[in-house]
């Protein structure tokens, strides 16, 4: 037996956050009765989401080197390109968090919902590397106080490691390695911004310590199950 928001998110239908709203929102039902968040149900339950019944899915893990111009998200109202459509796979498919439509890089995408929801919880810190392209040349005193957390929408960001990558004197632009462990919404841009600097490009390189490597722009790759398993082990020991 398991809990059912669990056994959604596994199936790969959502997240399991989103599977408790679905079920609060009574969009969910278990052998044609509303069901409750916290309900228990096995393998012979008959489950329905949205009208949908639900089938245990084999479980795909991608990681994308993100282009820009593509959106973060599995559908667009809009008709642009989504992650969702670079990956090959007949799996029902989202993407881990979000990369901003012209940011780049690294992006996990799954249909595992336990995975999705561990990678995005606070209690996970799991770093993440950016490099930035800044308009201005950043100052030593400002990296400082990157490293040390800056103010944004009111809310001091955490500790963080910033470096300068080089300088370009004659165009006037920077290059920041920045490294953190939060997911606020546009926090890179944000932290910048709040030292007075405009980030002209922006590259994810690495989460946790999955990276790009053998990745041109566009393309992706299957996650190993080793690495899957090495990530499970990483993320549930930040959880207790």
């Amino acid at each position: 037996m398991e809990r059912l928001q669990k056994v959604i998110a596994n199936s790969g239908y959502c997240s399991r956050r989103k599977a408790e709203e679905l079920i609060n929102d009574r969009k969910v039902k278990v052998n044609g009765k509303f069901a409750v968040i916290g309900m228990q149900v096995s393998d012979k339950d008959e489950i329905e989401v949205e009208g949908n019944t639900i089938a245990k899915e084999d479980k795909v893990y991608f990681l994308l080197n993100k282009p820009r111009g593509v959106v973060t998200t599995a559908k667009d109202d809009k008709n642009r390109t989504t992650v969702v459509d670079l990956i090959n796979t007949s799996k029902r498919i989202y993407p881990v968090g979000r990369l901003d439509y012209d940011t780049t890089g690294l992006l996990i995408l799954t249909n595992d919902g336990e995975l999705a929801n561990l990678l995005t919880h606070p209690k996970s810190e799991i770093e993440k590397v950016y490099v930035a392209k800044v308009k201005g040349i950043v100052s030593y005193e400002n990296i400082k106080k990157l490293s040390s957390g800056v103010y944004i929408d009111g809310i001091k960001t955490a500790k963080a490691k910033a470096k300068i990558i080089r300088f370009d004197k004659d165009k006037k632009t920077t290059i920041v390695e920045l490294t953190i462990h939060e997911g606020k919404n546009h926090q890179v841009k944000k932290m910048f911004e709040s030292l007075g600097y405009e980030v002209l490009k922006l590259k994810r390189e690495r989460e946790s310590f999955l990276d790009l490597q053998g990745l041109n722009v566009g393309e992706y790759r299957n996650l190993t199950p080793k690495e899957v398993k090495k990530l499970y082990g990483e993320l549930n020991s930040k959880q207790n």
